[in-house]
């Protein structure tokens, strides 16, 4: 164990612990009171699905927290296995580019993962948007299969940059020498997580509460101006008021947190695309009431590059 439960992190988590206690009660009071339409009835178990998931989600990060640094990018290195495995099962590969598929697994993805825990940052910068992305088209090539070559491996080039390169840079704040943070280099990726994740949260319940008007019909259904910006105005609210985990000024919160919001957002209407474009609700199953890793994460790979890099430029010693 490591002092890493100091106590901003401590107070963070049992904050975090007992808004989800109220949220879950709140769900089962409207459970109770609810009317009996079916869409209603069928939202408030989504929401209990989700509820119920979050528990387990905040359970398994605070215990990863407390083990430390290694513990916790372990943690990040079988999420994007996950999420890479969520991918190219719904974007079959023929036989011809499994080597290629391989590759990304248990060569890129562990070298990314180890580059971090080694605090190698100039190879972890490059390793997979420099060398996996010649290497894969080389082993993919060597099959001699040449049909659909350029989109064949785009998606497995695509798949490990968002699942693997992208994702990585959410442990990769670990690495950073950042002056002045109350809680350490673990409350940037409390803050990070937080509003990446809240902002999801509170798009969804703004959309389903106030939605009217679409972002993008066709592509997310889902997603409408009214949660968009209720849910991201809060959100980034949220960022400000958790300015006290991180070296940022309450300015400089709101102003990380609204560019965490935007990128987040991009990453899940570019991800809803994908999707859509395979014909899938779902990236897969695997979480109550969110599907897959992968939708849980489509935000935060978006945000996690942006976050790092703003706070390295402007943060860091």
């Amino acid at each position: 164990m490591t002092d890493l439960l100091a106590r901003p992190l401590v107070q963070l988590f049992l904050g975090v612990f007992a808004l989800l206690a109220v949220a879950t009660l709140t769900g089962r009071f409207l459970a109770r009171r609810a009317g009996g339409g079916a869409d209603s009835a069928a939202t408030l178990a989504n929401l209990g699905e989700r509820i119920t998931s979050w528990w387990a989600i905040v359970a398994i990060l605070a215990a990863a927290f407390a083990l430390g640094p290694g513990a916790t990018i372990l943690l990040f290195a079988l999420v994007s296995f996950w999420c890479l495995r969520e991918f190219t099962s719904l974007t079959p590969t023929p036989v011809s580019d499994h080597y290629a598929v391989a590759a990304a697994f248990y060569l890129f993805l562990p070298l990314q993962y180890l580059l971090l825990w080694d605090d190698w940052y100039g190879l972890f910068a490059i390793a997979i948007p420099v060398y996996g992305f010649l290497l894969l088209p080389l082993i993919a090539v060597l099959s001699g299969e040449t049909r659909d070559f350029l989109p064949r491996i785009a998606k497995v080039q695509w798949a490990l940059m968002l699942a693997v390169y992208c994702a990585s840079h959410a442990p990769a704040l670990l690495l950073l020498d950042v002056p002045g943070a109350p809680a350490g280099n673990f409350g940037l990726l409390a803050f990070l997580l937080l509003v990446a994740q809240g902002s999801d949260v509170l798009q969804y319940v703004f959309g389903k509460t106030l939605g009217r008007r679409r972002i993008a019909p066709r592509v997310s259904p889902n997603k409408t101006w009214e949660g968009f910006l209720a849910g991201g105005a809060t959100a980034t609210l949220l960022g400000g008021a958790l300015s006290w985990l991180t070296p940022f000024g309450f300015a400089q919160a709101l102003a990380m947190a609204l560019a965490v919001v935007l990128a987040g957002f991009a990453g899940g209407l570019v991800l809803s695309a994908v999707k859509r474009s395979l014909g899938a609700k779902d990236w897969g199953s695997m979480v109550e009431g969110h599907g897959g890793m992968l939708d849980r994460m489509d935000s935060l790979a978006f945000a996690a590059p942006v976050f790092f890099h703003l706070t390295r430029y402007f943060f860091t010693a």
